[in-house]
């Protein structure tokens, strides 16, 4: 039994012992300078304005929602496709209740102006 897992724990040991080498690198040969406003936050180039406590538009939170909806859908749409032969007229209708979940959840990011971009 030792000798199936042996590989798999030598990977854990030699990727751990390459962490701590890479950080301890790191710190030793990386730079020590703490100058001006190396702490604050940069994003593209543009230098960050207002404050932390700014509400966020609801359109941000609907463009999150559409993404999670969508993604997950097609995640579950392809093991299904695989196996839809074998599922029969019970992984029809299962996959139809899915999909149908999932167009109401369209529809209503539809009404609510999310796929407005002006």
């Amino acid at each position: 039994m030792f000798e199936t897992f042996f590989p798999i724990l030598l990977l854990l040991i030699l990727a751990v012992i390459l962490a701590i080498a890479f950080a301890a690198i790191s710190i030793l040969l990386g730079r020590k300078t703490r100058i001006g406003k190396k702490g604050d936050p940069y994003e593209c180039g543009v230098e960050a304005t207002g404050s932390t406590k700014d509400p966020v538009p609801v359109k941000f939170y609907l463009v999150a929602i559409s993404f999670i909806l969508f993604d997950i859908e097609v995640i579950f749409l392809y093991p299904w496709a695989v196996v839809s032969r074998d599922l029969g007229m019970y992984g029809f209708v299962a996959i139809s209740i899915f999909v149908g979940v999932i167009l109401v959840g369209y529809l209503y990011e539809l009404g609510r102006g999310a796929f407005k971009w002006d």
